[in-house]
Order: C-alpha cells, then sequence, then structure tokens
C-alpha cells in the first residue's frame, strides 16, 4: 500500500483527499521510485479546480524526485538506489511510491539535490523550452517577465539573463522585489497598474522584444502595449483566470504583434525533449547561472493547504511537498 493525494470532484483546496491506495510491483521496463520531493505548480490548481478538464477520479502533480526502490523484467540504465527525477503530463505525482516507465525518468546528477529536482523538473523545463524554443532570447534583447518572483519566474529571469537579456520583471509587492532582483532582474517594477507605461517610460518609448505572461486575464492587455512592433505575447499560465477571447485586430492595432500559448505538452511530449532540458538546466545550476530557490516545504499530505497559499499569491519561488 501507499498513499496519495486524490481529486473526486472539481472545486476548492478542500476537495483534495489523503487516502491509501494498492500499488503493484513494477512490470516490464518499468521501475517503482520512493518519492522524497514533489513539486506544486499552477496547473495542478486548474486541474483541481476543472479549467483544465480531466476525468475523475483523478491522482494531482507533474513532477517529483525520489529514488529507485525496485526495478522490472528488461530495465536498462537504471538500478536499485539510483536517484532520479522525472516531469509526466500524465497527473500523479502527490504520491508516496509510483510506478513509471524507466524511459521517462532522468538520472540526476550528485550536485542536484531531490528537492532542487521536484522543484525545477517543471519549472524549468517550462522556462527551457520558452526561451530556448517559444522565442529564442538572445543577447540584447529586452524581456517583460510578470510575475517575476513565482517559480517559473526566478528561473526564466535568470535564464534569459545569463542569454544576455536585459530583463524587466514584475512583482504584486515590494517585499518581492529584492528577490527578483537577486534572480537576474535588471529592472522590478510594483504593481500591475500602469505597467504599460512605465515599461514604455523604462524602455524610453521602445517597448520590449518578448513578453512572458504567466498571470493572464488581468495583464495580457497591458502585456500586449508594451511590446515593440511585430514583436511576440507569450502566454503561458492563467494564475489570474483565463484570458478572455481576443480579436485578431487588437495585435494589428498594436504593431502587427505576434502571440502564442505554448504549454509543455507540446514543448516536453518525448523524454528526449525533457532529458535535452535537463542537461542545459543542470549545466547552468552547475555553473552558477540558476539558482533555485525553494520558498516553501509543506507535507504532502498537507497539500490543500499549500494550494491555498500558491492561489493567495503569498508564496515565492518554488514550492515542494514532503512525503
Amino acid at each position: 500500500m501507499s498513499r496519495a493525494i486524490r481529486l473526486y470532484e472539481h472545486g476548492g483546496a478542500d476537495r483534495l483527499q489523503w487516502e491509501e491506495y494498492p500499488l503493484a510491483p513494477p512490470g516490464p521496463g518499468e521501475v517503482l521510485i520512493r518519492q522524497s520531493a514533489v513539486g506544486l505548480n499552477y496547473i495542478d490548481i486548474y486541474v483541481r479546480t476543472g479549467l483544465y478538464p480531466s476525468a475523475l477520479p483523478t491522482g494531482l502533480g507533474n513532477e517529483a524526485a525520489g529514488v529507485v526502490a525496485a526495478v522490472g523484467r528488461k530495465v536498462r540504465g537504471f538500478k536499485v538506489g539510483d536517484r532520479v527525477a522525472y516531469y509526466l503530463a500524465s497527473a500523479g505525482a502527490y504520491a508516496e511510491q509510483r510506478v513509471l516507465s524507466a524511459d521517462e525518468l532522468i538520472k540526476l546528477p550528485r550536485d542536484i539535490s531531490d528537492e532542487q529536482a521536484a522543484a525545477i523538473m517543471l519549472k524549468g523545463l517550462t522556462a527551457w523550452f520558452l526561451v530556448r524554443q517559444t522565442y529564442r532570447v538572445k543577447r540584447g534583447d529586452v524581456v517583460l517577465l510578470p510575475a517575476a518572483a513565482g517559480g517559473v519566474g526566478l528561473i526564466l529571469s535568470q535564464w534569459a539573463r545569463a542569454l544576455g537579456a536585459r530583463v524587466i520583471g514584475v512583482v504584486g509587492r515590494a517585499d518581492k522585489v529584492a528577490l527578483a532582483k537577486q534572480h537576474g532582474c535588471n529592472q522590478v517594477l510594483v504593481g500591475y497598474e500602469d505597467m504599460a507605461a512605465k515599461v514604455r517610460s523604462y524602455t524610453k518609448g521602445k517597448g520590449v522584444d518578448v513578453v512572458y505572461d504567466g498571470v493572464g486575464k488581468d495583464t495580457f492587455m497591458a502585456a500586449l502595449d508594451c511590446l515593440k512592433p511585430r514583436h511576440l505575447m507569450v502566454s503561458f499560465g492563467n494564475a489570474s483566470g483565463a484570458v478572455p477571447p481576443v480579436a485578431p485586430l487588437e495585435l494589428t492595432r498594436r504593431g502587427s504583434l505576434f502571440l502564442t500559448r505554448p504549454t509543455a505538452g507540446h514543448y516536453l511530449a518525448d523524454a528526449k525533449s525533457r532529458r535535452q532540458g535537463a542537461r542545459e538546466l543542470f549545466a547552468l545550476i552547475r555553473r552558477g547561472k540558476i539558482r533555485v530557490r525553494i520558498g516553501q516545504r509543506f507535507a504532502l499530505r498537507e497539500a490543500a493547504r499549500a494550494h491555498v497559499e500558491l492561489e493567495s499569491r503569498r508564496t515565492t519561488g518554488s514550492t515542494v511537498l514532503l512525503p
């Protein structure tokens, strides 16, 4: 038997249930993982509330780290005792133990801790595909990053800075300014009111090359007004709610802008992509270019409390759940 968080109906954090369930031994090509740390992400809230439809009942969570406790037949490259981590599009990481295909796992280097790995597999790989695939950030670019003190924000800002960009971060409260500056932002704006005017003033009227917006409804239109003509709006999250429908002419009026709504499910759809992103991510951490900040830790059974804190925007950096 193992224990996990399960969801039987969509709604508030009180819908999360902590329960026991039977766990089958690993089959051919599979391994049993004893998990030591699980990552918390906003996508977990989207699944819980039903914004992202899913069949019920379901587990939650897409990233975790732990130790291989048993291996099935025909498993190559992994043995009992190996430290591993994963990001999977299918939910279920909120668990003490899991049986997964060995092909989905990433072996952890000695200098990457289990908690670091659980905190960065989804957020770090999201930052990877945003700055290396969706829009390839280059030296001299000006990047606008709302929610710069969030889990993805702290990693993405450091990565963009390492690539030679100038990063303008936006945070919701003044007490987050120092944190954002310590993690790659050249300039940090407080509050989302008049964001476009502030960005235009800072860039001397030119605007920015790319916006990476994980906030959604509250910042979307203002973020469009921050862009240079013919440049790119990357809307990758809905922390404040889903973006309402947008008429294509709104992009024309603001300078023939480009708009994309990427998702990890497409950019990280195969193990090869995830491993490539992880190699680049681990290398930057090893070189000190990216520092992983774990701002909060909760027991896995307290996942509901962690959801409330995340939704209330009282968290900074990454949050990990500890089985």
